[in-house]
């Protein structure tokens, strides 16, 4: 996970987690642990700033590479604005609690999720869909190393070995083709890979509508 918590810790994870759904007592100890370890950073950037005073026009020592780490702040405190939601009719049930990007409420009783998407991707590369996957390298969340995982689980032939591609001249990320789905890495982007990188991104997407793996 980036290097972000002790090998020891991680095996813990591993021993006591099974991640469907079922949590016990010697998973929550770990997952604690693992979460003290990493401390406060940013999940989906690893490398950004912590958003620590929205107001003050000094946020980002580099806002090309990181982005404005207060983004999710404008946004929560623009949507609970009465007005934005009467214009939107949002909340029209009178809730006494603001809208957030990702819900706890929601979290705790979602209980439809798959535990895993692998069968639904299995079944589109089965059906002749192109089937795209895609990382930034700088996302805790979507790492790259989990969708290698996830991959590597699915087992498919390679026909595209592991090789850099490139934008300008510079290497933007890598790619590798198997059979029916290709994996592509996006260098220096988080989470959302066309906010931190929107050129590389542009690429990535051109070449998917194209039908051809980016450019080396």
């Amino acid at each position: 996970m980036h290097a972000m918590i002790s090998g020891k810790t991680y095996r813990t994870v591993q021993a006591n987690c099974g991640f469907n759904g079922t949590y016990t007592k010697d998973c929550d100890n770990a997952m604690n642990l693992a979460i003290k370890e990493k401390g406060n950073v940013d999940d989906y950037n690893i490398y950004a700033p912590i958003c620590r005073d929205a107001s003050s026009p000094l946020r980002s020592s580099d806002p090309v590479v990181f982005g404005d780490p207060c983004t999710n702040h404008y946004v929560s405190s623009y949507l609970n604005r009465p007005e934005v939601q009467r214009a939107l009719h949002a909340n029209t049930t009178g809730l006494n609690y603001p809208w957030t990007d990702c819900s706890q409420l929601v979290f705790d009783n979602w209980k439809d999720s798959p535990e895993t998407v692998l069968p639904s991707i299995r079944k589109l590369i089965s059906s002749g869909t192109r089937v795209w996957l895609y990382s930034g390298d700088m996302d805790a969340v979507c790492s790259v190393t989990s969708t290698q995982y996830a991959l590597d689980i699915l087992d498919l032939p390679t026909e595209t070995s592991w090789r850099p591609w490139r934008v300008n001249n510079e290497v933007a990320g890598y790619v590798v083709g198997y059979k029916g789905l290709v994996f592509a890495t996006v260098k220096g982007a988080g989470h959302m890979v066309p906010y931190y990188q929107p050129r590389r991104a542009l690429a990535l997407f051109s070449s998917f509508l194209e039908g051809k793996l980016p450019p080396q």
